[in-house]
């Protein structure tokens, strides 16, 4: 755990405009924002899926904005979603950073005969973020899938 006796006023609102980015992202993701969530990446950005985290290769691998929508689009098939966002750690390193940061996805589906079922997914980003013109952006992003739960949800 690191320990800041004083952080300097740059440092400080580096670190909040980049919880600020990770927030955004799940909000964007509820509000299915898809031009808004994909504006939060660099041109030439990584997107890198893991459903199983100890896999060595990736589920799915994008390769610049442009291929994100398509993935952000799919959040559509639910009929609602909730992301919780949780700790964060931010190792900053001039205008780079890196990050993991938490999140517990709530994916809520009704079928054509009206039962509800909640898909919980336990998520870990590991992310590389890159500071554009004053403006903090992923540019890599590593969802790892910890676990999932599917379970019949009330009204």
């Amino acid at each position: 755990m690191a320990f800041h006796e004083m952080i300097a006023p740059q440092e400080a609102a580096d670190r909040l405009a980049i919880r600020e980015l990770i927030d955004s992202y799940a909000q964007c993701a509820d509000r299915r924002d898809t031009p808004g969530q994909t504006a939060l990446f660099t041109a030439d950005t990584r997107f890198i899926v893991f459903m199983d985290p100890t896999a060595s290769e990736p589920t799915q691998e994008l390769h610049g904005r442009e291929s994100l929508a398509p993935v952000f689009d799919n959040l559509n098939t639910y009929t609602a979603t909730t992301h919780f966002n949780g700790q964060s750690i931010i190792s900053l390193d001039g205008d780079r950073a890196a990050g993991e940061s938490y999140c517990l996805a709530h994916h809520l589906s009704v079928d054509e005969h009206g039962k509800r079922s909640m898909m919980l997914a336990s998520i870990r980003y590991l992310d590389e973020f890159v500071k554009q013109q004053g403006q903090w952006l992923f540019a890599e992003r590593q969802l790892m899938v910890d676990w999932t739960e599917t379970r019949p949800s009330k009204p």
